[in-house]
């Protein structure tokens, strides 16, 4: 459509550059703008457009577009993985191996090699109590991903709060739907998964109660001894506090070397502006009167539960198997009550034990000391894992305090 003079002209609403002049109507407003009485539409002259305006305000418009598309898929792409980080493309969660307080863990392979894979779940604890655990969980990642040691079992990743895991179901140990979906406490986004090197021996404890009537070859208690002994020394070397040394948490390779697994309440030790750590960490029966005091502690902590565990495993049988855990705890801190050492336990093994569980922990030794004494050891002598004092007892050692068969 043309105006009388000629000039064309176009719809003023469908144009969001128009001059000033021609939309206010100034001087001149009258040839420039037109309206038509049948629909009341004005009309405008092309030629007093502001392009220049319209270009600017295109620009701006694009810009803002293209801006929001590019940041919704650097939101839908994945962030970078961190040094610990692992791809769960790669993971293959199997069956389950265990259960524990705050998860479950699993067998399964990663990148095509065995591992175990813990899945911890704090959802049931409320929002901030979960944030808490995931702090301490990143932070101690953080440490012991760079563990190397031949008797520390190996780190291999962990993921923080995925909800992307596929695991066996309760009843078919079939590939499922993702863990978000499944067991009761919070939602996917709650759970944590930790994945270190599988060890096909099993557990320590297994290996112990295996042989409650046939004992161990004192060679063979010396060796676990010093496998246990020197991993302990190397993590208090590196500032490390396990806060949980018990036979469960030690685990046996193809070789049967042993290797110190399950950090899951350990902590980097304080240093002299640190807080020191306080409460009743561990298991009951390793723990050391100052922990269930709810004294100040330090890595002598392990120590303690050092000692309790090379009794252990000297005499395959529990430390403790008539006594209920109060009990246990009562006669432990305030009766100083240690389990009975088998007279026939050569003295440079029963010395260990008793030093290490000493109730103060200034008197128990490093673990660098009980390495040196564990390899001073003489086991050339006796076939037999505990040759009995007396004569008539051929299948082993006799003098415990308790029944062979309650252990």
């Amino acid at each position: 459509m043309t105006s009388s003079g000629g000039a064309g002209c176009s719809r003023s609403h469908s144009f969001s550059g128009i001059s000033s002049a021609a939309a206010t109507g100034g001087a001149g407003a009258g040839a420039d703008v037109f309206v038509r009485a049948a629909d009341n539409e004005m009309y405008v002259r092309a030629d007093k457009i502001d392009l220049k305006n319209l270009d600017v305000q295109f620009e701006k418009t694009r810009s803002k577009v293209w801006l929001e598309q590019h940041r919704s898929s650097s939101a839908a792409s994945p962030l970078p993985l961190l040094e610990w980080e692992i791809d769960l493309a790669k993971l293959d969660i199997q069956n389950q191996v265990a259960h524990g307080t705050f998860g479950v863990v699993y067998r399964g392979t990663y990148d095509g090699h065995d591992v175990a894979v813990k899945v911890l779940d704090w959802g049931q604890e409320g929002q901030e109590s979960t944030a808490k655990h995931r702090e301490a969980f990143e932070k101690e990642v953080a440490v012991w991903q760079k563990l190397d040691h031949p008797n520390v079992t190996k780190f291999v990743g962990a993921s923080m709060g995925t909800s992307h895991l596929k695991i066996p179901s309760a009843k078919a140990e079939s590939r499922s739907s993702s863990v978000g979906g499944g067991s009761a406490g919070g939602g996917g986004g709650q759970r944590c998964v930790v994945v270190v090197e599988y060890q096909h021996g099993g557990t320590l404890k297994t290996l112990l109660y295996k042989h409650r009537d046939k004992k161990l070859p004192y060679k063979k208690v010396v060796q676990l001894a010093l496998d246990m002994a020197r991993g302990l020394r190397y993590l208090h070397g590196e500032k490390i506090v396990h806060r949980d040394v018990k036979a469960e948490n030690m685990l046996l390779d193809r070789k049967k070397t042993l290797k110190i697994a399950d950090f899951g309440v350990a902590r980097v030790e304080a240093g002299a502006d640190g807080d020191d750590m306080t409460g009743q960490t561990g298991t009951i029966g390793y723990m050391a009167p100052e922990v269930l005091q709810g004294r100040a502690y330090d890595h002598k902590c392990d120590v303690y539960s050092f000692g309790v565990l090379l009794w252990e495993t000297y005499c395959c049988a529990m430390a403790y198997p008539n006594y209920s855990l109060a009990d246990i705890s009562y006669h432990v801190d305030k009766l100083g009550i240690r389990p009975d050492i088998p007279r026939c336990c050569p003295k440079a093994m029963a010395d260990i034990m008793a030093r290490c569980w000493d109730a103060n922990p200034d008197n128990r030794p490093e673990m660098s000391e009980v390495v040196a004494l564990l390899e001073k050891i003489d086991t050339s002598r006796g076939k037999g894992g505990m040759t009995p004092v007396p004569e008539h007892a051929s299948q082993g050692c006799s003098c415990f305090g308790f029944s062979r068969g309650s252990a």
